[in-house]
């Protein structure tokens, strides 16, 4: 029997090689098209860095800490539930600007930080503003200590909207945006992140109340 030409055992050798790069390409394929995909759901809005600076300036001595951003992250579809259990998403309040704050009942900042809020929400809430808690405890009885949380606080203004699932706070977490809780997101009529605020704030307070002026005053 004759022996392989010297072609034909090259070839075979090198047929690990080649497959060996045409597996590679295809993992490069993939992980490009996987970031692709989350950066387009990241970034599902117009950057509006000119709407994040005017936020951003309003921004002192209580309030600091906040962080103008717009750099295109969307939240319309982030979704949570409401006290009965119906699901919904920041696109039910789609037109209003937003403040959208994380906390939880064991969150001992968030506790502290959610009178403040009240009464943000007692004097804003409007057809151009709202303020939505979304509650983050998890396991069994989570929802349960929330409301009870929520109903020994009497808060006028703010409703239990919860996500125990920890998906919309996962998501922060994955775009570098929240590492914690309390956190809290200033959002356009359309869901478009302006600015970013983590850990509490004296929201009612004379540099609380210039920070939410100015996100309504940006409707014109």
């Amino acid at each position: 029997m004759s022996k392989p030409s010297t072609t034909q055992s090259a070839g075979r050798n090198n047929m690990p090689f080649v497959l060996g790069l045409g597996l590679a390409g295809m993992g490069v394929a993939i992980a490009a098209w996987f970031y692709l995909g989350n950066a387009a759901s990241a970034n599902s809005c117009p950057a509006n860095v000119a709407a994040a600076q005017i936020v951003d300036a309003a921004a002192v001595g209580e309030l600091a800490a906040l962080n103008g951003t717009g750099q295109g992250r969307g939240y319309a579809d982030m979704a949570f539930k409401d006290e009965t259990g119906k699901e919904m998403t920041l696109a039910d309040f789609s037109g209003k600007s937003l403040l959208v704050n994380f906390w939880a009942s064991w969150c001992v900042p968030c506790r502290e930080e959610m009178p403040a809020l009240d009464e943000i929400a007692t004097d804003y809430n409007s057809d151009q503003f709202q303020v939505v808690p979304i509650n983050l405890d998890i396991g069994e009885g989570g929802l349960a200590k929330a409301q009870e949380f929520l109903d020994e606080g009497q808060f006028k203004n703010l409703p239990l909207y919860a996500d125990n699932t920890f998906a919309a706070f996962d998501r922060l977490k994955r775009e570098a945006v929240a590492v914690g809780l309390p956190a809290t997101l200033l959002l356009d009529p359309e869901g478009c992140e302006l600015a970013v605020l983590q850990g509490p704030a004296e929201w009612h307070s004379k540099d609380g109340r210039a920070v939410i002026e100015a996100l309504i005053g940006l409707r014109g």
